[in-house]
């Protein structure tokens, strides 16, 4: 007898408040017998964190531990392993949802899944609510207006494309700022713009943190970003 395969579903668990996950999101995690989640190699995973409360308690929960290192070579391995685990539920057919915070393809890692199994099962994308917006939300702060030229930043990337995107757009969010905040701190500075930058870490979350990047720490964490909004929209500015 043939069974039906599962179908495969990425779910954006939002920016970290679980009241920001979509009805949708949480109906289907509450419903599937498989759950996979990224997850660090020493801690808990923020995705599960955050749909704790979701997750059935039969579920049959699939961590995909990928180490904080830099390079594509190792996690490439880990995400053809996950890809090879979650096949063998789905074609038992299990139903699986897999979490990944903010939405999953937005700078998500369910993409790498999604790239090995979309032609193996059906797909359903459950769109989360992006830290971009959440950020902007607690700063109160718009990404952008009207005919406002919106860009996002990797903080890795080297200072001659950062500055050259910065100059050239009214709106910029600078992402992955980690042990790159005191040298875009600099950049910044340099062209003008300081007083248009804020620094926003945690959004959505109790210990949220909002302030002029100006008065910033010297360290930030992974999850935090700074936002740039030169004002061009006189209706706004």
């Amino acid at each position: 007898m043939n069974i039906k395969k599962g179908r495969l579903f990425g779910v954006g668990t939002g920016p970290g408040d679980p009241e920001l996950v979509t009805r949708k999101a949480w109906r289907i995690v509450s419903e599937v017998s498989v759950v996979a989640y990224p997850a660090p190699d020493s801690g808990d995973s923020f995705s599960r964190q955050i749909m704790a409360d979701a997750i059935r308690p039969d579920a049959i929960e699939v961590p995909i531990v990928i180490p904080m290192v830099s390079g594509r070579a190792p996690a490439q391995a880990i995400y053809d392993a996950a890809a090879e685990t979650l096949l063998d539920h789905l074609n038992a057919g299990r139903d699986v949802a897999v979490l990944c915070e903010g939405d999953p393809l937005f700078y998500g890692s369910f993409m790498y899944l999604l790239a090995r199994l979309r032609d193996e099962v059906e797909v359903e994308m459950i769109a989360g609510v992006s830290s971009l917006v959440a950020s902007a939300s607690a700063a109160l702060r718009p990404l952008a207006a009207r005919m406002d030229v919106l860009t996002v930043l990797a903080a890795p990337l080297d200072n001659d494309r950062l500055r050259d995107a910065m100059a050239a757009s009214e709106s910029v969010v600078i992402i992955k700022l980690g042990r790159h905040l005191d040298r875009l701190r600099g950049l910044i500075a340099d062209l003008g713009l300081m007083d248009h930058a804020i620094y926003i870490s945690h959004a959505s979350l109790p210990h949220q943190q909002v302030m002029p990047l100006k008065d910033a720490p010297i360290d930030a964490p992974y999850f935090s970003m700074i936002l740039i909004y030169k004002g061009s929209d006189p209706w706004i500015a």
